[in-house]
């Protein structure tokens, strides 16, 4: 079943695109929320539609990829809610450009915010479960460029390689514990950060968007909505026996 009734989840990156697609449809699915971003501005907007609707969420905001951040995070959904049962590791950055117009601020930012984050939430996770001696369900959002190269992407297609194998460490470690750890690759997605950051490049919007929709065999571009139901069917009992999993999410760009 794809519901999450009576459990909390985590859901980092959630008060824009994807992340707050994601939160929204663990509340429709009758979990508890915790959303963690940077901006109180965008939170409190997602929290009062949430709210509007009838769900029970709260935020706690931060830098999600700076150490020590993690456990403070959990300290308050715990404080908040009493348990958590689902971390969904959404926040993430993009860096264009190739290695010679790649800065080491942007290099380290996308290590920092992508990998990072990832792996001090995954852990504080499962020392809490373990802690608890119960499960718990991680879903991480890769890409489909952490399973293939793509240009003009060194910095995001390497931060998002280490997602899909930290994800797949992570499942064979804790597998018997009971706790199932899957990534999300999803390719082009209608929110802000696939038109962002052209600059180098010289591409207007529209060419952006028309050369993605060029290349996926569906030849659409799906909405945050769309796979924010992919993260539900992986944080949920319906995906019970799927574990260390990079799935991609790409209208079939991957298949060709």
């Amino acid at each position: 079943m794809t519901s999450l009734n009576g459990q909390t989840a985590i859901v980092t990156g959630a008060t824009s695109g994807i992340g707050a697609a994601t939160a929204k449809a663990f509340v429709e699915a009758g979990a508890r929320v915790v959303l963690s971003g940077r901006s109180a501005r965008k939170a409190d907007r997602i929290i009062a539609q949430i709210r509007a609707a009838g769900g029970e969420v709260s935020s706690f905001l931060g830098d999600v990829g700076e150490p020590g951040f993690s456990e403070a995070l959990w300290d308050f959904a715990e404080a908040t809610y009493g348990s958590v049962d689902v971390l969904a590791n959404v926040a993430g950055t993009i860096t264009r450009g190739d290695v010679t117009q790649t800065s080491d601020e942007e290099w380290r930012k996308n290590m920092t915010t992508n990998v990072d984050a990832v792996f001090y939430t995954s852990r504080t996770a499962v020392i809490r479960w373990r802690g608890e001696k119960r499960g718990g369900v991680i879903v991480n959002l890769a890409s489909n460029v952490g399973l293939v190269g793509a240009t003009e992407l060194p910095a995001y297609c390497a931060s998002k390689g280490a997602v899909v194998l930290l994800t797949k460490a992570m499942a064979l470690d804790h597998a018997a514990e009971g706790i199932r750890v899957n990534a999300l690759c999803p390719g082009a997605v209608d929110t802000p950060m696939l038109v962002s950051k052209h600059h180098k490049s010289g591409k207007t919007r529209q060419e952006v968007v028309a050369g993605n929709i060029a290349s996926i065999p569906q030849g659409r571009i799906p909405t945050p909505d769309e796979i924010a139901q992919s993260m539900l069917f992986l944080a949920t009992d319906a995906s019970s026996h799927i574990t260390g999993v990079a799935l991609p999410i790409d209208g079939g760009y991957l298949a060709q």
